[in-house]
């Protein structure tokens, strides 16, 4: 016993070391931007460095309060991209204000994005106070289903059209964007529907070219899915939502059933959509065409392929190159040339700039290293249903940094996604804390199984057991077959 103690309190002073590190790096990093702009300290450091910390403290403090098996680099890499993305937001408000100064652009963001992160960072600290175990969300299966497919849809009736595309809602002065929220609830639907089915979705039927594809009644599920994902990208013109929600459960379904089958249908069928809502989506259409040619922006109006009305992709292109090994320097970039997009969809190719190929790696590795203590997450809690929540978890903000990063460098088409926690976006930013705060709870949970002597198959918390559980609520009726090894 006296050694669980010392192995939990390492692990929670490792934490707090490491978030230290990372406000460090935020403060310094803010410094060194308003020192190559203005030739000064700006005068907004004090505050930040306290806020900033205040936050990281406060998430902390919760962390070793209610989640005290908890992994501890989850936390620290969060405040880390956090306060990078805050220092690059300001960064770019003071070269917006003074390029566009009479213009919708020059208005600052970061003040609101610090507002979003103290909300996401209160909601991260609720679901760490009240969750008391990951297998609660089971009895919210149908009841989480119905609520995110509505959500999903929502934009498509009542959504504002901004830039092409309509994923917004506006409630008064502010505008939402519900899919950020759907991602995570889908997870929680498709982790009980995939352990309560896996069985049957497990079982092959017809086999064609060399593959075990399921039987058609099990494919059912995959089909309303890929269904959804079609009218979001039609209606909503949301790629990336698209992509992320049908991939997740893509993934979901490999996990569960180990059938490669799964993801050559899931592939299948997302090509062959996307191709079909291309050819008829003028929207999605322009951004392909922007994407295979993106210099060709700068050719006469009449010489253009069609669709092709913005240089972002081009100026993203040349930050990138700009940036070279070590890149520019905070604060001494062009990324503002993008447009009003560069504190948002962007905001990579300000980091590549100013940081070079050296720090977007760094940005990038942290983003692994978060996907990573997901995935362990999943690998070591126990129960079924914690598994493949996690693991869902990890493949959708795997998937989300695949689509932005992609898309800002040139390798897939613009999907208009935020970055986690970097870039500017009042959803997406409490939408990942609470993602965060989930996989805080599930690495917990994995922690406690650590300590558990050799032979414990389950955690089991008081209040918390399976006669208190409902029965899976994604269920139909169970196969009869035993489960594959």
């Amino acid at each position: 016993m006296q050694d669980i103690r010392r192995w939990v309190a390492h692990r929670r002073n490792t934490e707090l070391v490491l978030v230290l590190f990372a406000w460090l790096i935020g403060v310094f990093g803010h410094a060194a931007a308003g020192l190559a702009l203005t030739d000064e300290i700006p005068s907004g450091l004090p505050p930040y460095a306290l806020g900033l910390g205040a936050l990281a403290l406060a998430a902390h403090l919760a962390v070793r309060r209610f989640a005290r098996h908890a992994d501890p680099v989850i936390l620290p890499v969060t405040v880390l991209l956090c306060g990078l993305g805050l220092v690059l937001m300001d960064r770019l408000d003071h070269s917006y204000a003074i390029r566009f100064p009479d213009n919708y652009q020059g208005l600052p963001v970061a003040p609101d994005q610090v507002i979003w992160t103290v909300i996401g960072v209160a909601v991260m600290v609720t679901v760490l106070i009240v969750l008391k175990h990951h297998r609660l969300l089971q009895r919210y299966t149908y009841l989480g289903m119905a609520v995110s497919m509505v959500l999903l849809v929502l934009p498509a009736f009542f959504g504002a059209d901004q830039f092409g595309a309509k994923r917004w809602i506006s409630l008064g002065p502010m505008s939402v964007q519900p899919g950020e929220f759907v991602k995570v609830m889908i997870c929680v639907f498709f982790a009980s529907y995939l352990m309560a089915n896996r069985d049957a979705l497990a079982l092959a039927g017809r086999r064609f070219l060399g593959l075990a594809l399921p039987r058609g009644r099990n494919a059912g599920p995959v089909l309303l899915v890929w269904g959804v994902s079609l009218i979001v990208l039609f209606y909503e013109r949301d790629l990336g939502t698209s992509l992320i929600f049908f991939g997740v459960f893509v993934v979901m379904l490999y996990i569960a059933t180990e059938r490669t089958s799964w993801v050559a249908l899931g592939l299948v069928m997302a090509v062959g959509g996307s191709a079909a809502v291309a050819a008829t989506q003028y929207h999605v259409k322009a951004r392909i065409a922007a994407w295979l040619d993106p210099m060709s922006i700068y050719l006469p109006e009449d010489q253009r392929p069609p669709g092709v009305i913005s240089d972002q992709l081009a100026q993203s292109l040349f930050a990138f190159g700009a940036g070279d090994l070590t890149g520019t320097g905070l604060g001494q970039g062009h990324s503002y040339l993008i447009g009003f997009a560069g504190r948002s969809d962007f905001i990579l190719a300000t980091a590549a700039e100013e940081l070079g190929l050296a720090g977007v790696t760094l940005i990038l590795l942290c983003y692994v290293l978060l996907i990573w203590r997901g995935m362990s997450a999943a690998m070591k809690v126990t129960d079924p249903f914690g598994k493949l929540l996690a693991a869902g978890l990890s493949s959708v903000l795997a998937l989300q940094v695949f689509v932005v990063a992609g898309g800002v460098s040139g390798l897939i088409p613009l999907t208009g996604k935020a970055l986690p926690f970097l870039a500017q976006g009042g959803s997406s930013t409490v939408a990942n804390f609470l993602l965060i705060g989930l996989l805080i709870k599930m690495s917990d949970a994995a922690g406690q199984a650590a300590t558990l002597p050799e032979g414990n198959a389950t955690i089991l918390v008081p209040a918390i057991t399976d006669a208190t559980l409902p029965p899976p609520t994604g269920a139909g009726r169970p196969s009869g077959r035993a489960a594959r090894p």
